[in-house]
């Protein structure tokens, strides 16, 4: 017997997500409630210029209490095609546009509590061409080569999930001694 949902309730309605309990039915007959994260969805973008540097951006998050090194990412709006979100947050967060965004994976954030589910796009062809950021968000850009920052993810110097992740599924396209 497969896991049946018997009640789902909206516990929470917020900006970026909604918050709702499901009480679930198990394979062997047992009942639980689960919380469920819901999100529309994002993108992550692994920026790639000409002199073989990642564009990563350090921003301060509140909820890990530290400014984080990351890459590139935003919330998907309401209908929105992930080629779209992902050609707008490359220009908000890091000032360039991408002559070429190529899709190269998909994951889901967080399953066990989020629906979130993230597509990665490898942004080449870089031109500035800003877009004004959004206003809660307060970014540095950094330029690291493609090795260093592999290392340093390799080594606990990118503690965020969705930039490892990123940086993994785009490995084979970054060249740059990584053999």
């Amino acid at each position: 017997m497969p896991f049946e949902l018997l009640k789902s309730e909206t516990l929470l309605k917020g900006r970026a997500f909604a918050i709702r309990r499901d009480l679930m039915k198990t394979p062997d007959g047992r009942e639980t409630k689960l919380d469920i994260i819901e999100h529309g969805g994002s993108v992550v973008l692994v920026p790639l210029d000409s002199d073989g540097n990642l564009l990563f951006v350090r921003q301060y998050r509140h909820a890990a209490g530290a400014d984080l090194l990351e890459l590139p990412a935003g919330t998907l709006e309401a209908d929105e095609a992930p080629e779209v979100c992902a050609a707008r947050e490359m220009r908000e967060e890091t000032g360039f546009a991408a002559g070429k965004l190529q899709r190269i994976g998909e994951f889901y954030l967080a399953p066990g509590y989020s629906t979130e589910f993230m597509v990665v796009f490898l942004a080449t062809d870089l031109k500035h061409d800003p877009l004004e950021a959004d206003a809660d968000e307060f970014l540095t850009l950094e330029k690291i080569p493609v090795k260093q920052a592999l290392e340093m993810a390799e080594k606990g110097g990118i503690p965020d999930a969705k930039s490892l992740a990123a940086l993994l599924l785009a490995r084979k396209y970054l060249g740059g001694g990584l053999e």
